[in-house]
């Protein structure tokens, strides 16, 4: 029978007393360290960012055989749902023209900072988000929550924290879709203030124009916001600030940036520290 099936007569022998083969002990030390990756991530990753999070730790293994351990493992990665946009354009305020032009690799920081707003719902209300990416290194660089959807509140609070901590020293083009908050004069006025600063609009109902901060937000409800349900507005602004400062900035995995964190990107990429 050995000969027929090509195994040798030890390999039979171990087989029946139950020893597990090499192959079995690499995979059962591979599940371990798969696990833990998984969980660190918050269930979001799959098998690529899995992959690659072992590789850091030198374990040298292939994105199939990730795949396959974490198939056997039933890990699998947070299903992403379609999310609501939350852009009022139906206004009369003057439209900027696109000066993006889905250029979201600028290559240098404080070049092109995009902006978008969402919501986030709680038992008592909604909650609205309103962000700044640098697209220099992808990090969301500041962001505002809010209650209203006032402009105040909203872009505008947003802009001056990002400002703030991260200083504008050159040109740079500010991108938003036609969103009352972003055209009308409490903003402009803003913006008025550092010459340096061009305004820049996506096209209308063209999401693809913004799509860096587009696909944020749906990263943002499909690993954070669909996993909770909020009781009131404090505990949702708690969590999506650990999942902004803590987990997106500093650890996430960003396939545009060859799965690197933004921080981790501009450490390598730019060679110096970078404020907020």
């Amino acid at each position: 029978m050995c000969h027929v099936f090509r195994v040798s007569r030890a390999g039979y022998y171990s087989f029946l007393k139950g020893i597990p083969s090499k192959r079995n002990v690499e995979n059962q030390k591979l599940v371990i360290e798969i696990q833990e990756a998984f969980s660190n991530s918050k269930k979001t990753y799959g098998s690529p960012r899995i992959t690659r999070e072992l590789h850091n730790k030198n374990i040298k293994v292939s994105r199939v055989r990730v795949a396959r351990l974490m198939k056997k493992a039933e890990l699998r990665s947070i299903v992403k749902r379609k999310f609501k946009v939350t852009t009022d354009s139906s206004h009369k305020y003057p439209v900027a023209e696109n000066l993006s032009d889905r250029n979201f690799r600028p290559g240098t920081l404080g070049a092109v900072w995009v902006s978008d707003m969402t919501y986030i719902k709680t038992r008592k209300g909604r909650l609205y988000l309103t962000t700044v990416i640098d697209l220099g290194d992808r990090k969301v660089i500041r962001w505002a929550l809010s209650e209203t959807m006032k402009t105040i509140d909203t872009v505008v609070c947003a802009f001056k924290m990002a400002q703030k901590n991260r200083p504008i020293t050159q040109e740079l083009i500010f991108h938003s879709d036609q969103g009352i908050q972003s055209a009308c004069h409490e903003f402009r006025s803003i913006r008025k203030e550092n010459p340096l600063v061009k305004r820049s609009m996506s096209r209308k109902g063209n999401c693809w124009d913004n799509a860096v901060a587009e696909s944020f937000f749906k990263t943002l409800k499909a690993e954070c916001v669909y996993q909770h349900k909020f009781a009131h507005r404090e505990q949702a602004a708690l969590i999506v600030f650990e999942y902004i400062e803590t987990w997106y900035n500093r650890k996430r995995q960003h396939s545009a940036l060859g799965y690197m964190s933004p921080e981790e990107f501009a450490r390598k990429k730019y060679k110096r520290n970078i404020a907020a």
